[in-house]
This record gives C-alpha cells, structure tokens and sequence, in this order.
C-alpha cells in the first residue's frame, strides 16, 4: 500500500438517481438499511479510508440540504462535499469532476451510491492498482456461461458463446488519475458519446484499465429483493 508524496484521492458518488425499479415514493439511496441510509453506508466507507481526501456526492437539487443534513448527523461534516448532480449518471460525475481540487496526477474513484457493502479492503487495493496503471475497476468474475444474443421480435436468439475467462461483471469503485478521466470526459463529451460506466469512457480514449478482484457482498442495490440480500450481508458481517 503505496501513495506518493502529496497525491489526493478523492471519491465521487453519483446519486442523482431515482431508483425506478424500487417501488416507494424516495430515491432507493435514501432507503433504509438497517437503519441507516443505504448512500450513508456507503459515504461511511470511504470515509473510513485515511488516504481518502475528500467525498463529492452529486445529487438532485432537491436532495442537497438533505444530504449535507445526513453527512453531519453521521459524523463526515468535513468530509463530504454535495454538488447538484445531472440526469444521466456520466453528467453527475462530470459535475463532480469540475468541483475537484486535483491536479494532474491525483486518484479519483467513483462508486455506485447504493453499493453501500463496498469494503475498506477493496478500497485500498482501487487506489493501489490506479497508481500502479493509471486506471483500475473493480470486477467480478463470470461463473455463470455466457452467452451473445440477438434481440428479434420472437425473442433473443443465441449468436455465440462468450469463453468466461474473457468476462468480468464490472462493479464500483473504479478508480482513474484525475487527468486521465478529465480528457476521458470532454473526448466523450465532444463526440456526444454516453458510457454505461466511466472506464468504459477511459476504454474510449485508448487507455488500459486494469483489474481489481470484486466480491459478491459487494452488491448494487437494484431491486426490492436485493434490499433484503444487503441486510443479510449486513448481518453477517457484525456476527
């Protein structure tokens, strides 16, 4: 575990998102786990990183006050910084980026709010391996086989079976030198380009992003069942 002299490391949260597959009338980052906001234990693992500088989270306008209220309740006052984020998520994180004091050089990670099992481990192996690459995401990889569809209007119809070695399900914190991901952005932004994640953006712009081994407790809470897997996950971690 190695930070050069005077690097920062910064983590952004994009949480602008309304969670549509989540019945109820809130954002799912706000929902409860365990009593406890889903984005707040995710904001709490981050902040428990000494090499962590600084947390940006970009959510909705009508979310701001909200959560600079939650941040403070929970002790991360001086930590997290709210900025009003946009309606895809790869505007939000461009929103976070702009507010960053970083230079060239320094580590940004971004992670999925409703990710909120994410480990300190796992961190701090993000930000060695993007200081080794430049670029690094967490992954998962394939055990199920995979197989490459064509959409037809009778249904999908298998066009060819992907070898897993060849696969890694991507999950959060990817990690990036702010200036890698800066130009990553405004090629992507110039050329109207919208990624599903943000390495796919650096993929774009030609650089190699290595891979950092994921886990299954590291899940993004997507539906009502997985609020459920998360609380047991949750359970079994306190004994």
């Amino acid at each position: 575990m190695y930070t050069p002299d005077g690097m920062q490391v910064f983590a952004i949260f994009p949480a602008a998102g309304l969670g549509t597959r989540m019945a109820g009338p809130q954002p799912k980052q706000f929902l409860a786990l365990d009593g406890i906001p889903i984005l707040v234990h995710s904001l709490r693992a981050f902040a428990q990183v000494e090499r962590v500088t600084s947390i940006y989270v970009a959510v909705r306008k009508t979310e701001m006050e909200r959560t600079k209220a939650q941040a403070a309740e929970f002790g991360m006052n001086g930590r997290v910084q709210v900025v009003e984020g946009g309606d895809k998520r790869q505007e939000s994180v461009a929103h976070a980026l702009a507010a960053l004091p970083a230079g060239e050089d320094d580590v940004v990670l971004v992670h999925d709010a409703v990710r909120p099992l994410i480990d300190t481990a796992t961190i701090e192996r993000t930000i060695d391996a993007v200081v080794e690459h430049g670029a690094a995401i967490v992954g998962l990889p394939a055990v199920d086989t995979i197989k490459q569809v064509e959409r037809t209007a009778h249904g999908a119809l298998v066009t060819a079976t992907i070898p897993r070695e060849f696969i890694v399900l991507a999950q959060t914190p990817q990690g990036f030198r702010f200036g890698l991901l800066k130009r990553a952005f405004a090629e992507a932004d110039a050329d109207g380009f919208v990624g599903t994640d943000e390495a796919s953006l650096v993929e774009r712009a030609g650089h190699p992003v290595a891979v950092v081994h994921g886990s299954q407790v590291n899940l993004k809470i997507t539906q009502p069942g997985d609020l459920e897997l998360a609380e047991f996950y949750l359970r079994q971690r306190h004994g």
